[in-house]
């Protein structure tokens, strides 16, 4: 049991008897030899020769006689002194030794100076970015840098209340972007979770801003080209004469239905058996949204694309290389090139992803083989065990739908009625 008591030591000379007053602390002079006057409970007053004149408490905490430090007179009146002076007794009541915790304190009042909402913010990104496709890490950094760096990133991460994030998020929706401002509050939401786990903060601000967000309007679905009007597109891709690079991007992706960021940073090392018969792109787990290795029955006619995107691209290691940040054509190259052809709101890169699924579907392929295809399928065993086991069935599927795009490209859409 922990025992208050009054101080003990009677070095310096205590002087005082009885509680001190104000009267009495103004009229205080410096002596030779520093003396004590003591209040009450432990509290007193170190006079020193040099006419500091500085409060202490003395108690007693696990058999040890302890000083505590509570300012300096006048700065720290006699009534702000009692009043710390009881702060730390009911600290020892509790068991607690209150020159431990006003440590503890300080220590966690440095420990939010130095960890600023950017600093936590850029640890957060920086540890988790490897895990991350490099198109989804980009994005990510670029709504850090312009959404809440701005805004939160020299405020201590300890010390942002939920009304300071929120007024940040509205920002992004005055501009127009509901969707946006969810996205980058669940992005703060993980940086000061992330802050929970290392001691730097003590809560997660942004859980009590839920409800407060406007809703997002319904989302638009990807303008795709229609099964009936896949002939005429086909036929515009094959006379497209624009860069040679990006037609031949258009077609692998039409070909495969990858998304578009799985062409754009595909590998050379990713593809096996070329020369044989079972061709195979095997994207690694690393650049798939589903964060496992996604396998693409390669057709003969994507082998022949293939070739051609060797013949253009040399020595590199990348299918698409090109003089940008990224290293690899841009992501709107291809869609750039959509809009050229004259189907600008008529059609998407991402939309021959439906189209194919429509196309299979009507054909009444598997629908396991379908999903699996587009990557949709859930991440548990037995899907990661079907990836093998339909590997044959989808690579049927897969080489019936490039010939169905050979056959649209030769089909000539009836002469419209004079």
């Amino acid at each position: 049991m922990v025992r208050l008591g009054l101080d003990t030591n009677r070095s310096p000379r205590d002087t005082n008897s009885m509680p001190l007053s104000d009267s009495q602390l103004r009229s205080l002079k410096p002596e030779s030899k520093p003396r004590k006057l003591s209040d009450f409970e432990g509290l007193f007053l170190l006079v020193n020769p040099s006419g500091s004149r500085l409060w202490r408490f003395s108690y007693r905490f696990g058999g040890k006689q302890k000083l505590l430090a509570l300012g300096a007179y006048p700065a720290v009146s006699l009534r702000e002194a009692r009043r710390a002076k009881d702060d730390a007794r009911e600290l020892l009541a509790k068991g607690m030794d209150p020159a431990h915790e006003r440590k503890v304190a300080k220590a966690r009042k440095r420990l939010a100076a130095a960890n600023t909402f950017e600093a936590v913010a850029n640890e957060w990104f920086d540890a988790r970015k490897d895990g991350w496709v490099p198109s989804y890490s980009d994005r990510l950094k670029a709504r850090l840098d312009a959404d809440l760096i701005p805004y939160l990133g020299r405020r201590p991460i300890a010390e942002i209340e939920p009304v300071e994030l929120l007024s940040t998020i509205r920002s992004i929706e005055g501009r127009g972007a509901p969707e946006m401002a969810r996205r980058v509050l669940q992005m703060a939401s993980a940086i000061f979770r992330y802050g929970v786990a290392l001691g730097v903060c003590p809560r997660d601000p942004a859980a009590d801003l839920r409800g407060a967000l406007k809703s997002a309007p319904p989302a638009k679905r990807r303008s795709a080209i229609l099964p009936k009007d896949l002939p005429q597109f086909m036929q515009d891709l094959a006379v497209y004469n624009g860069a040679a690079q990006t037609k031949l991007a258009l077609e692998l992706l039409i070909h495969t239905f990858v998304r578009t960021s799985e062409v754009r940073f595909a590998r050379w090392s990713e593809f096996e058996d070329l020369e044989g018969e079972g061709a195979l792109w095997r994207i690694p787990a690393a650049r798939m949204k589903m964060r496992r290795d996604h396998l693409v029955p390669l057709s003969p006619q994507v082998v022949k694309i293939l070739a051609e995107i060797k013949e253009a691209s040399g020595r590199s290691e990348l299918l698409f290389p090109a003089p940008t940040r990224s290293g690899v054509i841009s992501e709107n190259t291809m869609i750039y090139a959509i809009y050229r052809m004259g189907y600008h709101g008529r059609a998407t890169v991402h939309g021959f992803r439906s189209t194919a699924s429509t196309v299979l579907n009507e054909q009444e392929f598997n629908r396991d083989w379908i999903e699996l295809q587009l990557a949709h399928a859930e991440g548990d065993i037995r899907s990661v065990y079907n990836a093998a086991e339909w590997l044959s069935g989808r690579r049927t599927m897969m080489r019936w739908w490039s010939d169905h795009l050979d056959e649209v490209t030769k089909v000539k859409p009836a002469a419209a009625s004079e």
